[in-house]
């Protein structure tokens, strides 16, 4: 995943669920749900986001904390649903 869209990840995160606070320092391997930034109305914020500004579908299946729980898990989620692993391997 390039690092701008990672980026919007970020942007969308800090916009939405720290209400703009640039300040905070959220790393990308943090967990969402553990810190409690975000609960599971928050999640399905998320994947509407995800669906919308990626053009990817998320199934009911995807939505778990493997997938979801911090930047860096989105960002991995985010490049299998569009297939840049398989690009990169192949």
């Amino acid at each position: 995943m390039s690092e701008p869209d990672r980026q919007h990840i970020r942007e969308f995160i800090v916009e939405n669920f720290l209400f703009g606070d640039s300040d905070y320092r959220l790393e990308d391997g943090v967990s969402l749900i553990e810190t409690d930034l975000v609960d599971s109305t928050g999640i399905l914020e998320l994947v509407s986001f995800l669906e919308e500004r990626f053009e990817i579908a998320v199934a009911d299946a995807d939505i778990v904390p493997a997938n979801l729980d911090s930047i860096d898990r989105i960002a991995a989620f985010v490049a299998r649903k569009r297939g840049e692993g398989q690009r990169l391997a192949g």
